[in-house]
């Protein structure tokens, strides 16, 4: 029978150890910036804008195609890609120049603006609500799975930022093995995931 150097399980449960520390590091790195960003507000999702103590200004409101909304007191402005604390900082601002001590919260009624969307061969194909953020592993969970017949190690991910189009390779078998977890991405609004 074998047996391990004395120094190699030290060794070993140190190098474990640093494992763990450095992939602790990362995740409380990913987790504090998306809470520092918060929500982007998006098309589609609907706004309940309240200026205290004025009932004539209280209303939902729907964010545009174009990403705008119009409210009372302030008309047209840019909502989409914003966060909601943004938002009613200029809503306050321009509502202030007609009512000087007005005071107003801005909550999402319902975030029907954010989706992601998976195509191809699956078992159910379509859009699907981000309500929380998810990875492509689980928009192909969502969309119930690939079909006997898919070309899982050819997924794309097809993103839209402004003009430009990118696609990211996604080959499923890698993931599901633990192998190259970094195409594994966050999808952000509007992404779609192809499976040939």
């Amino acid at each position: 029978m074998r047996r391990n150097k004395p120094g190699c399980a030290r060794d070993f449960a140190a190098l474990t150890l640093g494992v763990c520390l450095s992939f602790a590091a990362a995740v409380g790195a990913v987790d504090s910036a998306a809470s520092s960003s918060g929500y982007k507000l998006q098309p589609g999702d609907v706004l309940q804008v309240v200026v205290w103590k004025e009932t004539d200004l209280q209303s939902d409101v729907l964010i545009r195609p174009d990403g705008g909304i119009s409210f009372a007191l302030a008309g047209d402005m840019q909502a989409a890609g914003r966060t909601t604390d943004e938002l009613r900082a200029e809503l306050e601002s321009r509502v202030r120049k007609l009512v000087p001590d007005a005071v107003v919260t801005v909550q999402v009624k319902a975030a029907s603006g954010n989706r992601v969307f998976v195509i191809g061969k699956v078992n159910h194909p379509g859009d699907f609500a981000l309500i929380r953020p998810i990875d492509v592993m689980q928009a192909l969970s969502l969309a119930g799975g690939a079909t006997p017949f898919a070309d899982t190690n050819g997924i794309r991910v097809l993103h839209r930022d402004g003009l430009r189009q990118t696609s990211v390779r996604f080959r499923y078998g890698d993931v599901a093995r633990g192998h190259h977890l970094e195409q594994n991405i966050l999808l952000q609004s509007g992404d779609t995931v192809v499976v040939p």
